[in-house]
């Protein structure tokens, strides 16, 4: 008889239906009209109804599953009102039909971490910049992040009223990513992609002292990574505190499934065992291809200035 499927890509057969839920969630709330905007620190850390709901969704859903996993959202939220309509029980078959890297088919459930953003690039869905939005599930064993899942609720939504909505980008180290079209940058070209609403004196002098050919500022550290495996911006440098282990779980993982890389801005790798630290607080550099070109021209005020 079949061997059941490893633990892993149950959980990642999981997530990709659970993101798929969750993506229509976030549409569901934003064509309702209400988004329920509430201001956390301040006027660019925004959570809205979309945020709370989809935590409730992915949290839940997941704990349900699997119950000694341990799950960590970036909402704080109670679970005690998930209601039984935003529990998605489903799994895609295409995963469980992968072959889980020998390294991983040992994996208990309480040996994982599932880092969840609901909606990663809140300020851009609360100003209508709906291709920026993610909702990102990564999973990590053993500190590192070993899976992930992205879906981009709105991918297409500028390509007219027939257009599908929607896609789901998940990827697992040592089987690759899949969902997406996997491009570099144009060879010889200097890409840079950052921040667009948590602008810094300390972003753009570290962006300006690697004289880039461009740089596209976009919301969502998923986006983000979206913008370099599918080649269109070279590096992602965020030279700032900002960005939590939720933001680059996920995104993470699918780099470095395809053979990308991504640290903070002093070549540190990021931690996800369940008591870390949530912030990133020494920043991020990430790239498809060409990581030390950009990894060495970093200035060391930049880097003085961003503490680990």
């Amino acid at each position: 008889s079949m061997a059941s499927p490893a633990l892993l890509m149950r959980v990642v057969a999981s997530a990709y239906s659970v993101a798929e839920k969750a993506a229509k969630i976030v549409r569901n709330v934003m064509s309702a009209g209400d988004l329920g905007i509430v201001e956390k620190t301040g006027a660019n850390d925004l959570q809205t109804k979309a945020d709370r709901l989809v935590q409730m969704s992915i949290c839940a859903s997941l704990a349900r599953k699997f119950p000694k996993v341990t799950i960590i959202g970036e909402e704080e939220l109670s679970t005690d009102e998930v209601t039984e309509d935003l529990i998605e029980n489903g799994h895609c078959e295409e995963i469980l039909k992968k072959t889980c890297p020998a390294q991983y088919t040992g994996i208990k459930e309480e040996e994982l971490v599932i880092w969840v953003d609901p909606l990663d690039g809140t300020k851009e869905y609360t100003e209508g910049l709906l291709d920026h939005v993610t909702v990102l599930i990564g999973i990590a064993y053993g500190g590192k992040a070993i899976a992930g899942v992205i879906n981009q609720p709105y991918y297409n939504y500028e390509a007219g009223a027939d257009a599908v909505l929607g896609r789901t980008i998940w990827g697992v180290l040592g089987i690759g990513a899949f969902g997406f079209q996997l491009t570099e940058a144009p060879a010889g070209k200097h890409i840079i992609v950052t921040t667009r609403s948590h602008s810094s004196t300390l972003v753009n002098d570290c962006i300006s002292a690697l004289n880039p050919d461009s740089v596209i500022r976009v919301g969502g550290a998923g986006n983000k990574i979206i913008q370099l495996i599918e080649g269109k911006a070279s590096a992602y440098i965020f030279a700032s505190p900002g960005c939590k282990k939720w933001d680059t779980c996920a995104p993470e993982a699918i780099l470095h499934a395809v053979g990308g890389k991504i640290t903070d801005i002093h070549g540190n790798p990021f931690q996800y065992n369940k008591d870390v630290k949530h912030m990133n607080s020494a920043g991020v550099l990430a790239t498809l291809r060409n990581y030390d070109y950009y990894a060495s021209r970093i200035p060391n005020t930049v880097k003085q200035s961003l503490v680990p």
